[in-house]
């Protein structure tokens, strides 16, 4: 890998990280918040922007292929593979869960009862679900985010997980942490907040009026 490759993908993991865990400012009320995951709460990012849908998309589809390309160094198979899987959100939304950053949810092609949201029922093994993020600011600084993913393990997996594996990927392929494996304990945040979750399979999903087809 070049000297000026190394440096890119170095200054990209450098920039998401500080993001991550330079500000841990409480998050707004449900009532404040707006437009945001339900449930939960994550570090959050400074002085994000306010987008229309429009806009989010727009600056979405500008980064795409960077966060993507990022994301895929991490050998990890949901990061090569979520681009394919069908996308549950209309356009990019901003999760108070997710650190105020904008968020799309994705599903691979067997975990379609995520479609029906609340009344999925329990995912069965196999099932993953990757939620890509951004950060956009009111300054116009706009930058990848973590790739979270969520696979669903067998039974006796981890019963504090719901046998749930949470993954996160940040923007230079770097695997920040993954449930029973490297940096596990940096996920406990993860787990605690679905945890929260548990009655709908430890799931959280997006405002109703950015659910495709709404």
């Amino acid at each position: 890998m070049s000297i000026r490759r190394r440096f890119e993908r170095s200054a990209i993991g450098a920039i998401a990280l500080a993001l991550l865990i330079e500000c841990t400012t409480a998050l707004p009320s449900a009532a404040q918040q707006g437009p945001a995951e339900i449930g939960g709460g994550h570090f959050a990012a400074p002085d994000p922007a306010e987008l229309a849908p429009a806009a989010a998309e727009s600056i979405y589809r500008e980064l795409f292929e960077q966060m993507v390309g990022g994301y895929r160094l991490s050998d990890q198979p949901a990061a090569r593979n979520y681009p394919r899987w069908r996308r549950y959100n209309g356009a990019p939304y901003r999760s108070a869960t997710h650190g105020r950053r904008f968020v799309n949810n994705y599903a691979n092609a067997t975990a379609d009862a995520y479609g029906r949201f609340e009344a999925a029922g329990p995912l069965p093994p196999g099932d993953v679900i990757a939620k890509d993020t951004f950060y956009v600011g009111r300054d116009g600084a706009r930058f990848p985010g973590a790739l979270m993913i969520m696979e669903k393990r067998e039974a006796g997996f981890n019963a504090s997980t719901g046998d749930w594996r949470y993954t996160m990927i940040m923007p230079d392929g770097s695997v920040f942490g993954e449930t029973d494996g490297i940096n596990a304990e940096g996920m406990v945040f993860c787990v605690n907040c679905h945890a929260a979750a548990a009655k709908n399979d430890h799931l959280f999903f997006m405002p109703p009026a950015f659910r495709a087809g709404r």
